[in-house]
C-alpha cells in the first residue's frame, strides 16, 4: 500500500514538470507561427504557470510577507 502511494508521488513529481515544459514549448511554437497575440498560446502559458505553482517549485519572493 505504501508502495502505491510512493509510486504515485514519484510519477507526479516527474510527469507534471515534463508536462509543464511541453506546454511552454508548444506555446512558444504557436506564438512563432501565429504571432504573439494568440489566445491559445496565452492559455497554454497560463496553464503552465498554474501547474508549476501548484505542483512544482514555488516562486521565490523577495520579501517574506507578500
Amino acid at each position: 500500500m505504501i508502495w502505491n502511494l510512493l509510486r504515485r508521488i514519484v510519477l507526479t513529481a516527474v510527469l507534471v514538470p515534463l508536462g509543464v515544459a511541453g506546454a511552454r514549448k508548444l506555446s512558444d511554437t504557436v506564438e512563432r507561427r501565429r504571432g504573439p497575440n494568440n489566445r491559445a498560446s496565452r492559455l497554454l502559458r497560463q496553464g503552465a504557470d498554474t501547474a508549476q505553482t501548484l505542483f512544482g517549485r514555488k516562486k521565490k519572493r523577495r520579501f517574506g510577507f507578500r
